[in-house]
């Protein structure tokens, strides 16, 4: 039974497309290839910078709320919606950041409320302000935290950084809760009316609650007193989170010289926390509006201080390393936030394009000779089945049939269009098809016997 030989080539008049695919469909592949790249880079990169973000921020009227409602205005200015969610502070701020299910991507937090807490999850974009701790009492002559014990003091409200910190230094100096000193949950105007009236004998202020008005009024009742932290130093070493800083004499009213020499402080500092996945843009953009809302000198820190690339709890961003060194980038320096947006979207995409770009170009060439190529090898499986037909014992209506087959071929090969790179590979195929040619005339072989 004779194998059955494949059919030969057809080409029915569509040379002229044949050779325009040889050239596009290299491209077109390569083109597909990077296209495919490219989405993977939008969807597992995800370059575009949100319009909405959230923060929390404070209570009403407090400061870290005064300085998100800032902060909303001047991102408003680059077309980015923040959404401000009151709290009760610090302490809940911090919950809802490492909380998955709250939908929080930033929030200021003061320094010492995240003890023992795992905070992998966040990042921090610096240090923006002080809070400094601030301590009232009735009498004179107090200088150390333990000369308070068995005494009333007022130490913040429940679930306050304000009482979580003031817990923590009064614990160094030996005075807990269950003991023979009472701690009184009030702050603020209430700590402060309650020391006036006698009621506490101590008021330890946090933030908010020393505010520069609050503390010239109690500095003018008499038998009311501001302690003076000598141990600064030591505080900054037991608490890392804390710095040492100065209230300098006068500061408060320089008519009547309040305080009339300088006093030693604590105080903590509030950071701009974020979860890690904040976009950069964003960052920068929120460095920038903390710049402008805390970069002006106050009672306690000088122009240009905070914000700062000190961060004390938390692990500092690289993007926010970055922008303290360097500032903002080139394109978010001298074009307007969303076309420079644009413009960075537009270099992160292209980066896996850059990468495959050298690769493409020798791979381009080679798909180009493989296509031409496969057009000339699929000749030669026609031209081989006609010469085993040649040299087999066939009919002369077989060999008709072959030398049909042939001529069509041959037909064809007149008229193929051949790039001249190709010309040699041609010509020889042009070559073999007149030696099946002449096995095809010759006939089959002859057995010879002796």
């Amino acid at each position: 039974m004779k194998a059955q030989r494949p059919r030969p080539p057809q080409f029915p008049g569509d040379h002229p497309h044949a050779e325009w695919r040889d050239h596009t469909l290299p491209y077109a592949i390569v083109a597909a290839l990077i296209v495919v790249v490219v989405t993977l880079a939008v969807w597992l990169i995800d370059p575009a910078p949100p319009k909405t973000i959230t923060m929390s921020a404070g209570a009403r009227d407090s400061s870290f709320l005064v300085a998100a409602e800032q902060y909303k205005k001047i991102l408003a200015r680059n077309g980015i919606t923040l959404k401000v969610l009151e709290s009760d502070g610090s302490v809940q701020n911090l919950q809802r950041l490492l909380d998955p299910k709250q939908h929080v991507d930033l929030a200021l937090v003061q320094g010492g409320v995240a003890d023992g807490l795992d905070t992998s999850s966040l990042m921090s974009l610096g240090s923006v302000f002080y809070i400094p701790v601030v301590v009232f009492y009735r009498g004179s002559g107090l200088d150390q935290l333990s000369q308070l014990e068995g005494k009333r003091i007022a130490i913040g409200r429940e679930g306050s950084g304000t009482r979580l910190l003031a817990l923590k230094l009064l614990e160094a100096n030996g005075i807990a809760p269950g003991g023979s000193t009472v701690l009184v949950p009030s702050d603020g105007m209430q700590a402060a009316t309650q020391l006036v009236a006698g009621e506490v004998d101590a008021a330890i202020l946090n933030g908010d609650s020393a505010t520069r008005g609050l503390m010239l009024r109690l500095l003018k009742v008499p038998g009311i007193s501001v302690m003076n932290f000598d141990e600064a130093s030591a505080y900054t070493r037991l608490f890392p989170y804390l710095d040492e800083i100065d209230l300098p004499a006068g500061v408060l009213d320089l008519k009547h010289r309040i305080p009339p020499e300088t006093v030693h402080l604590v105080s903590p500092t509030v950071e701009l926390v974020a979860r890690t996945n904040l976009h950069p843009a964003i960052s920068d953009l929120l460095i920038e509006a903390a710049q402008e809302v805390h970069g002006m000198p106050g009672l306690l820190q000088r122009a240009g201080q905070f914000p700062s690339a000190v961060a004390r709890e938390y692990q500092i961003s690289e993007d926010a390393q970055r922008y303290y060194k360097t500032g903002k980038s080139f394109l978010y320096r001298t074009l307007p936030f969303w076309l420079a947006s644009i413009g960075d979207r537009t270099l992160v995409l292209l980066l896996p394009v850059a990468v495959l770009l050298f690769p493409a170009m020798r791979l381009i060439p080679a798909l180009y000779r493989w296509r031409v190529r496969s057009r000339i090898y699929r000749y030669y499986g026609s031209l081989i089945a006609i010469e085993r037909g040649a040299l087999a014992d066939t009919t002369a209506e077989e060999r008709r049939k072959l030398f049909a087959d042939l001529d069509q071929i041959e037909d064809s090969l007149n008229r193929l269009r051949m790039p001249l790179a190709y010309a040699d590979a041609f010509y020889v195929l042009r070559e073999h098809v007149g030696f099946v040619r002449g096995r095809l005339t010759a006939g089959p072989r002859q057995d010879s016997h002796p």
